[in-house]
């Protein structure tokens, strides 16, 4: 029969993996920088064939054996690793002395040794304590385990008549449970306290079948040793560097919080010098300080430099019409306008018509425009040159009588705007002309 404590290992050994998952998905470090995750250790101790957890023992009195071990750890979060153990010894009892209620134990066997030729088991390991919100890096902790494995033993058994046996060497799983503390003595050492107590699947550890299988308690000391470069993983507190994470988080927040209520009054004393060189206090579009006549009343057209502007008298345009009779006088002097041929000298017969064009003008204070045109006998250039000339001389000849050079413009357009054909010399003859156009 199994006792009941080996009914909850599982579940318990579940719990250490569960809660070691946890505290890796808690798990917070300020650093990149390298942490030292693999670590061997040594230890040597006292094996004992007797549990303090209760129970009957095959053997009433139980003595302390030598034993010593060596392990490899893997440390995955602060809080969880697997331990790979490995052990070896001697496991001793005997029936010299009743048990604690006063039975005598009337085995016919009365002592035994067993050799534990090894054994090797993987733990889960689950550190506690070292949760420290005020440090990162601890120096002590507090630890147990649970785990499965197999032991090589061979039990040698001792008759009342003082007759020894040896049995035949067995190898058993085994179920090892413990706890510990472990105490950090340098950058990459720890002092390692802990006992473990296994749990066999066999009756016959000690060489005596009894009813209960065997179980037996291994206390140690032992030196731990961290491997690789940085601080240890194990004696970090993810909790402390959330900590001064939020702490630093929080004087960058301060630190920033002051820059932009320092930026903002450096804003308003900018917005309040802004206002000042925008100040237009009569509203004329010119900032006072640049406004050289203040006080200018509302709707004042001003200058750049908030002077007003001196609004120049509004032009009056005569209105001009031009009767029939002016109309004629103009016509006639169209009419027996003649020059040399080929030049732009004017024949005396056209000067009184031309006279009365002048006094026109002058009393009625015209505009005139004369447009010059030619047939299309000899060269564009000539033509064009020759229209213009005589269109200016009539223009000379006018002023010379008086008229507002400045009232006559002179255009000359060659052959390009005939009236007539030029195929004929009556075609011809009407389109050599100057045009006079009042307004």
């Amino acid at each position: 029969m199994k006792p009941k404590f080996l009914n909850y290992l599982p579940a318990a050994l579940a719990g250490l993996f569960i809660s070691g998952a946890t505290m890796a998905q808690t798990t917070t470090t300020t650093s990149v920088e390298p942490m030292r995750t693999w670590s061997i250790g040594v230890n040597a101790g006292v094996l004992t064939g007797v549990s303090p957890l209760g129970g009957q023992n095959d053997f009433s009195n139980w003595k302390n054996s030598f034993g010593y071990g060596l392990y490899i750890k893997k440390q995955i979060t602060p809080g969880f690793s697997l331990r790979l153990d490995g052990n070896r010894g001697q496991v001793k009892g005997d029936n010299s002395q009743p048990y604690e209620d006063g039975t005598v134990n009337t085995s016919p066997i009365s002592a035994y040794s067993t050799d534990l030729n090894y054994s090797a088991s993987l733990s889960a390991v689950a550190n506690l304590f070292n949760w420290s919100m005020f440090k990162q890096q601890n120096n002590a902790q507090l630890y147990v385990s649970a785990g499965g494995g197999f032991v090589n033993y061979t039990p040698t058994v001792t008759t009342a008549a003082n007759v020894s046996t040896e049995m035949p060497t067995k190898n058993k799983m085994i179920i090892p449970v413990g706890l510990g503390a472990k105490f950090r003595l340098a950058e990459a050492i720890n002092l390692d306290l802990g006992w473990t107590i296994s749990f066999v699947d066999n009756d016959q550890f000690d060489g005596y079948a009894r009813g209960s299988n065997d179980k037996y308690n291994y206390g140690y000391a032992g030196l731990e040793f961290a491997l690789g470069k940085g601080k240890q993983l194990a004696f970090f507190s993810p909790t402390a560097a959330t900590y001064d994470e939020a702490i630093a988080a929080k004087n960058i927040a301060n630190g920033l919080k002051s820059d932009l209520d320092a930026q903002k009054a450096e804003n308003a004393r900018l917005r309040s010098d802004m206002d000042g060189l925008l100040k237009d206090s009569d509203g004329d579009g010119v900032a006072d300080k640049l406004d050289k006549c203040a006080g200018t009343p509302a709707g004042t057209v001003v200058d750049g430099a908030g002077c007003p502007l001196k609004v120049p008298a509004p032009q009056v345009t005569e209105r001009v019409i031009v009767t029939e009779a002016d109309r004629k006088v103009v016509a006639d002097a169209i009419k027996n306008l003649e020059f040399d041929l080929g030049k732009a000298t004017i024949r005396s017969k056209s000067y009184a018509t031309l006279n009365r064009v002048a006094a026109l003008l002058m009393e009625k204070n015209f505009s005139l425009k004369l447009a010059g045109h030619t047939d299309n006998t000899g060269s564009d250039e000539l033509n064009m040159r020759l229209s213009k000339d005589r269109a200016e001389s009539v223009k000379s000849y006018l002023v010379s009588q008086g008229a507002n050079a400045s009232r006559v413009e002179a255009t000359g357009y060659g052959e390009s705007q005939p009236i007539a054909t030029n195929n004929t010399a009556a075609g011809r003859q009407q389109n050599r002309r100057v045009e006079f156009t009042l307004y």
